[in-house]
C-alpha cells in the first residue's frame, strides 16, 4: 500500500455535497482535510471554490488512480469547456509516495501544487512532512478554512 494525496475542488452546483459524495465513493481513505473556500487562480471570472485534500492508502498505480479521478469527475457531470473555468468537480493527483511521472497527460507530483495555496493549505493539514514550514511564503492565493466535510456547510 502506498500513501497518495488527491486534491478536490468545486465551484458549481452543490459543491459541499459534490465533494462529500466524491470522498464517500473513494476506497482506502485515511484522512480528509478541512474544507477551504478559495479564490480561483487563473482562468475566467468565476465563483470561489471549495477545496479539500484526501489522503489514501492505495495499491493503485498512477494511471489507475488517474482513472479514478476521471470517474469521480464524470459522476459529478463535469464538462471540460474552458481551461481553469468553473467546474462541478476537479480531482487531481497531487502526490504518490515514491512515484514520479512526467507525461503529457499526467505529472506526479502535481507540477503547480507548490505555488497554489488552495492545495498547500489543506495538504499541510494532512502531511506537514510534505509541505515543510515555508510553503506559505511560496504559495499564491487567498484561502479561508470553512469547516469539516462531515459537518453541514456554515
Amino acid at each position: 500500500m502506498t500513501r497518495a494525496f488527491l486534491g478536490l475542488g468545486s465551484n458549481m452546483g452543490d459543491s459541499w455535497n459534490l465533494l462529500r459524495d466524491a470522498v464517500a465513493s473513494l476506497d482506502s481513505v485515511v484522512a480528509v482535510s478541512p474544507v477551504y473556500r478559495t479564490d480561483p487562480v487563473g482562468g475566467p471570472e468565476q465563483e470561489p471554490f471549495l477545496n479539500i485534500v484526501v489522503e489514501l492508502d492505495t495499491d493503485l498505480g498512477a494511471r489507475e488512480l488517474l482513472g479514478v479521478c476521471h470517474r469521480l469527475e464524470s459522476a459529478a457531470n463535469r464538462v471540460r469547456i474552458e481551461r481553469w473555468g468553473p467546474r462541478t468537480l476537479d480531482v487531481d493527483i497531487l502526490w504518490i509516495d515514491g512515484v514520479e511521472v512526467d507525461e503529457p497527460d499526467l505529472q506526479i507530483p502535481h507540477p503547480r501544487m507548490w505555488k497554489r495555496r488552495f492545495v498547500m493549505a489543506p495538504l499541510a493539514d494532512l502531511a506537514p512532512d510534505l509541505t515543510g514550514d515555508d510553503w506559505a511564503d511560496q504559495a499564491e492565493g487567498r484561502v479561508d478554512r470553512v469547516g469539516s466535510l462531515d459537518a453541514e456547510p456554515g
